[in-house]
């Protein structure tokens, strides 16, 4: 493991090069890994390690959109496409990639086929760290490990494919046979991870929920709607308002500070910008402290976990989530945003 300096505090983690594709491909020769979903982060896991030369099938309801995804994207049924409950029993190594209520719903069955020896695997600890809640009590003789690649299973896809890496966090809940730790890290490398740095499956999903609700989506959301209406309600333009809010912070400024940094963006910005920028930042961060401690008090006593639990098990969720889906879809911002999308150079031309 490579140990590396993180804002003063060193850290192990696992790149590319000290453990090679063709090491993951020797510690996994023997297995057959069976994807069980092919939803969010299913197809692009899959498509990674059979691209990578791994023996890979994909279990998934059979008469289902992405069972006609599965054979779109080139899983051949009978060979490397299977009925969920014929993919676990040829699957060594499970990868339990349903979305978190589907693991609740399918965990009967996926029981009943981890015979001694097999690896369950996950994206995301959501199962395991709630699992008084969810009924998800792995038995003691398989092995229990997990990678999270740090974006969508799209994005995982897309940076494979443009010979990129998404960083991943590894854990290992259960080691049954004393070769956990060389399966997962070979799973993280198949799978197309940058580099992978370790967490535990409770740490995983406090972070994750934490994230997905603050600055990845949730908290993000609410800031570009909240300084959008401010900017509309001052007489700005709905081109004007979503550029200044939206457009420029993905298309010019994020990358920036994907390159560099934080400091480095401020740094190729206007001295106006700067001076405005680091006059405000504490303020937001002292506004938003409370919300962000009491999110995490949230994740971490499982109401949130409750809350995803109850809603998604609901027989008309995804009417419910529609109808969700489409109040941000129709609002005025985002509605500008799809006309601006359609005015950038690179669509004009389609």
């Amino acid at each position: 493991m490579a140990k590396i300096n993180f804002g003063g505090t060193e850290e192990n983690v696992v790149t590319r090069e000290e453990f090679p594709l063709t090491k993951a491909q020797e510690v996994l020769k023997n297995e057959t890994i069976a994807v069980i979903g092919y939803g969010v982060q299913g197809p692009g896991q899959a498509l990674n390690l059979k691209d990578n030369g791994f023996n890979v099938i994909v279990g998934q309801r059979k008469d289902s959109k992405t069972w006609d995804k599965a054979v779109a994207d080139g899983w051949e049924p009978g060979k490397t496409l299977f009925p969920i409950e014929e993919a676990l029993d040829k699957g060594t190594i499970i990868q339990y990639l349903l979305s978190d209520a589907g693991q609740i719903a399918v965990w009967p069955t996926v029981k009943k086929y981890l015979k001694p020896g097999k690896t369950l695997y996950f994206s995301h600890g959501f199962g395991i760290t709630y699992k008084d809640r969810t009924g998800i009590i792995p038995p003691k003789d398989v092995d229990v490990i997990l990678i999270a690649p740090k974006g969508s299973g799209t994005s995982l896809r897309r940076m494979f494919l443009e010979d990129r890496g998404l960083n991943s966090s590894y854990a290992i809940f259960q080691d049954a046979t004393g070769k956990a730790k060389e399966k997962v890290i070979a799973l993280g490398i198949g799978v197309g991870s940058g580099y992978l740095f370790g967490t535990t499956f409770k740490k995983e999903v406090y972070s994750d929920l934490t994230g997905e609700r603050g600055t990845l989506m949730g908290a993000i959301q609410g800031i570009f709607a909240a300084q959008y209406d401010v900017l509309r309600k001052n007489g700005h333009s709905p081109s004007e308002a979503f550029n200044e809010t939206v457009e420029e912070l993905t298309q010019s400024l994020m990358p920036l500070v994907a390159e560099n940094g934080m400091d480095w963006m401020y740094a190729n910005c206007s001295t106006t910008a700067q001076r405005g920028a680091l006059d405000w930042w504490k303020k937001f961060r002292d506004a938003t402290m409370p919300v962000f401690t009491e999110l995490y008090d949230e994740v971490a006593k499982g109401n949130e976990a409750q809350r995803s639990i109850d809603a998604n098990s609901q027989s008309d969720y995804r009417i419910k989530l529609e109808e969700e889906l489409k109040e941000l879809r129709e609002s005025e911002m985002w509605n500008a945003g799809a006309a601006v999308r359609t005015l950038r150079p690179e669509n004009q031309d389609k």
